[in-house]
């Protein structure tokens, strides 16, 4: 699934992300990309709520989730 994020704007912003959502048990192939303002990651769909509370947690916001 793909999560559109608001508020990265560095480098270090991406890692936060990567670190948040690497720490969702059950993500994988997590890949975070600054210049589309997403994150890609390979999960199953019930974790969707969790996965969009880590990068809330994290400190950004999550615009849309495409499945």
């Amino acid at each position: 699934m793909i999560l559109k994020i608001e508020g990265m704007m560095c480098p270090k912003c991406v890692k936060h992300v990567d670190k948040a959502l690497n720490g969702v048990e059950g993500a994988a192939d997590v890949v975070v990309s600054l210049e589309e303002k997403q994150a890609t990651v390979t999960a199953a769909p019930e974790l969707e709520a969790t996965l969009v509370a880590a990068v809330v947690d994290a400190g950004y916001k999550v615009t849309e989730v495409v499945k």
